[in-house]
């Protein structure tokens, strides 16, 4: 990016006389060179004196370094000095200019290049928003999971919901957010007598930038949560601006959420290498878990799938999630037995069947003490 030609900004590579004390400029304009710019190429030199610089019909941009390898650019449009040593470059701003060069000793010429036009890099671009949905959900609802090559953002407006990725389980409550990254296995639910509402945004986005906002949960500070209903606002209004708006709203909502967790405040969000594996074989068990959900599960066959012991598997289950992997199929199956009672196509001892309980006196026995009715009050609860 051009900045502004300022003593306090140049003071690295030389100076900005003010012009208000003569004997500050040793500048012979008389004998002054006259050097045309093109915006096709920029002139690479070192000083090998103090070098004076000043725009002559038309501003130019000069480039300045010390090392060769960082440089800043300024908008030249007033007389500078640059010390013995210190490289510049000179191209123009936006059509054919001209520059003023006076030396005792000349500079260097180090040759043209093909001009460089100054410009800020963005490190975070969303490209493209894909879905953006407001869920309003039924009690105790289940999303039994998916892995998809864009990322999605969750924000909880009502109720409350759990977000598993990645072998960790966490509660959002109202107006907490999660980000899921490229091919980041995640599944939701909510518990019985919940009814949640939220926010689902899936979009691309240039890859790594929000890799330091995945595995936490996010309290969403006012500005970010003003953001999520402007962004729902424009979304309700869908005139021709909409989309634009929400991509830049959705743009400085992931640069607030990056600077928060930058801060020295912030905890330190990626995971070391040991938990990073132990959270990868606890996802891969809960993902094989909700795909074979209808099927007969033991914590050894899970743990077989996941290609450690059962001792172990039920280490993990237990410093991460704080309950076996028997609990946690025996949850997952229930929640899936819900979704059927809702469907209405089962009945219940179809159901039971159909999630491998021994009996349908089994499969209640377990709901009620799960959910704290019957599968019949549950059904009746939901049907109206």
């Amino acid at each position: 990016m051009i900045r502004n030609l300022n003593q306090l900004s140049f003071r690295g590579f030389g100076r900005v006389p003010s012009g208000r004390n003569p004997d500050e400029e040793a500048f012979d304009r008389d004998r002054a060179e006259v050097w045309q710019l093109s915006v096709q190429t920029i002139i690479s030199c070192r000083a090998r004196a103090d070098t004076w610089l000043s725009a002559g019909t038309s501003g130019g941009v000069l480039g300045v370094s010390v090392d060769g390898r960082t440089w800043q650019e300024y908008y030249l449009d007033k007389t500078v000095c640059i010390r013995e040593g210190i490289r510049f470059r000179l191209g123009a701003f936006l059509g054919p200019s001209e520059v003023c060069l006076y030396s005792l000793v000349p500079p260097e010429r180090l040759g043209e290049q093909p001009a460089i036009h100054p410009s800020v890099e963005r490190k975070v671009l969303v490209e493209g928003i894909y879905t953006f949905f407001y869920h309003e959900k039924e009690e105790g609802f289940l999303f039994s999971g998916e892995a998809h090559p864009i990322s999605e953002l969750t924000y909880v407006d009502g109720g409350s919901l759990h977000s598993v990725a990645d072998g960790q389980e966490l509660i959002l409550r109202q107006g907490d957010l999660v980000l899921y990254g490229p091919g980041q296995w995640h599944m939701q639910y909510a518990d019985i007598g919940v009814a949640p509402r939220f926010v689902t945004i899936s979009f691309g986005v240039n890859p790594g930038a929000v890799e330091p906002l995945l595995n936490r949960k996010f309290a969403a500070t006012q500005a970010v949560a003003g953001l999520v209903q402007s962004m729902l606002r424009e979304r309700e209004k869908e005139d021709e601006l909409s989309m634009d708006m929400i991509l830049t709203q959705l743009n400085l909502l992931l640069l607030l959420l990056l600077r928060e967790v930058a801060s020295p405040s912030g905890e330190k969000l990626r995971p070391g290498a040991a938990v990073h594996a132990e959270n990868e074989i606890i996802r891969k068990a809960q993902q094989y878990i909700t795909q074979h959900i209808r099927d007969k599960l033991t914590v050894p066959l899970v743990a077989q799938k996941v290609d450690v012991s059962p001792s172990y598997l039920t280490t993990l289950f237990h410093r991460n999630l704080q309950l076996s992997p028997g609990e946690y199929i025996r949850r997952i199956k229930l929640q899936e037995s819900k979704q059927l009672i809702r469907e209405n196509e089962l009945n219940f001892t179809e159901i039971a069947a159909a999630l491998q309980y021994s009996t349908v006196h089994h499969f209640s026995r377990q709901f009620k003490e799960k959910f704290g009715m019957t599968p019949s009050e549950y059904a009746k609860s939901v049907r109206g």
